[in-house]
């Protein structure tokens, strides 16, 4: 009896790290799914932040062409990452409108001199409002938004090199 117990601690790191072999081997689906995707988007109208580009609004993605939705911020580092791929995408002919969160027009200005600019429209969302109405949670976030103004799809983080074909792919089955 006294030797089974020795060995008791010896079976129950064995049957942990097996768990935990076979839980690498088969990971979880960690896909954030968007309580958004199917709906219409909120209703905003957004003043323009940046001069030579208008404001947003909702009623501008219901024109029967889809778009994306990014919401961005000149101070985010992962936004700075991502804007080869938002320039990829324009560069294919998607168009992008965005929406800034917390941010100044000059300061915006720089990151789009710096950064490249794939924006048709940039809102002003000072207080963040319309960003918590699509129930974004940060930034960078990107929404698919098909041509009478359902979100489609949403990307949440910065868009990376890898994901471009899947967008492109996304926006036009969004057609």
């Amino acid at each position: 009896m006294r030797r089974a117990l020795i060995w008791a601690p010896l079976a129950v790191f064995a049957a942990i790290a097996i768990l935990v072999a076979l839980g690498l081997r088969h990971p979880a689906d960690r896909t954030v799914r968007s309580a958004m995707a199917g709906q219409p988007l909120p209703a905003f109208a957004l003043p323009p932040l940046v001069s030579g580009k208008p404001g947003l609004a909702s009623t501008d993605f219901a024109r029967g062409q889809p778009r994306l939705l990014n919401v961005f911020a000149s101070w985010c580092v992962p936004c700075v990452a991502e804007a080869p791929q938002l320039l990829a995408l324009k560069r294919m002919g998607i168009p992008i409108d965005a929406v800034a969160i917390h941010d100044t027009a000059p300061a915006v200005a720089q990151f789009l001199s710096l950064n490249g600019d794939p924006y048709d429209a940039i809102g002003d969302d000072a207080k963040s409002s319309v960003q918590l109405a699509l129930g974004s949670s940060g930034v960078p976030e990107t929404f698919i938004v098909d041509g009478r103004g359902r979100i489609v799809a949403q990307h949440i983080g910065d868009i990376r090199a890898d994901d471009v074909a899947t967008l492109a792919a996304q926006v036009e089955a969004a057609q």
